[in-house]
């Protein structure tokens, strides 16, 4: 433990929770680094049910962005190539692109492909799989929209994912931000949550508990002020 983190406070499990527009500023005393840290949120959901174990995958458009910058790959036809590079996608190709992906040329953070191209992508699962870079519909990935898709990617769209405990885990946005941009994302999250829950079979509350940190903080706990 570094002599930075000990002079943090110590006692934060031992406070009582409270909302989140009252602990950032806590939050942000605390970042101490000499960089820009990440605002984080880690949840912990109601993944356990009787008949099936919830698998939540989805993604939220966080309106006051990530202060990220995104590398945005798109897998399209020909007809689709001059779309994909008018919406400034970094990479973008079709059947040599696929090509290089087979051989391990992954330098993206993001891949959009058209709905005519997966078939080919489908079969490079061992490849993208495991980075989690599989275009998939429900995540809007999937898409002959290649320009909504290309701009959603990089104006701030995160993946809320559940681990098999539970755990879901993401970042709302930097220390540097207003808190009214923190606040916006923050909300977009939940309320996103909020959508998910009547799309699964949920028997009491979908969010067990949530924590706020910054990357080298300590954390707090949330309290939620609705039901879900």
């Amino acid at each position: 433990m570094s002599k930075r983190y000990k002079k943090l406070p110590n006692d934060s499990k031992e406070l009582s929770p409270d909302t989140i527009d009252k602990i950032l500023s806590i939050i942000k005393n605390n970042c101490t680094t000499k960089f820009d840290e990440s605002i984080d949120l880690s949840f912990r959901i109601n993944n356990k049910q009787k008949k099936n174990e919830i698998n939540l995958r989805t993604v939220v458009n966080l309106p006051g962005g990530t202060g990220k910058t995104v590398k945005v790959a798109v897998v399209c036809e020909d007809a689709k190539i001059e779309e994909a590079n008018s919406a400034n996608a970094d990479i973008v190709g079709g059947d040599d692109l696929v090509e290089k992906i087979k051989n391990g040329e992954l330098n993206f953070e993001k891949l959009i492909c058209t709905p005519s191209m997966m078939i080919k992508l489908s079969k490079l699962g061992k490849v993208l799989g495991p980075k989690g870079l599989m275009p998939n519909p429900k995540l809007g990935t999937v898409t002959n929209d290649i320009a909504k898709a290309v701009n959603e990617a990089k104006a701030g769209q995160v993946e809320i994912r559940n681990d098999k405990d539970g755990n879901i885990g993401l970042s709302i946005g930097k220390k540097s931000f207003e808190d009214n941009k923190l606040l916006k994302n923050y909300n977009a999250v939940i309320e996103t949550l909020e959508k998910e829950k009547s799309n699964l079979s949920i028997k009491g509350d979908l969010i067990k508990q949530v924590f706020i940190t910054s990357s080298m903080g300590v954390s707090y706990k949330l309290k939620l002020e609705k039901s879900f």
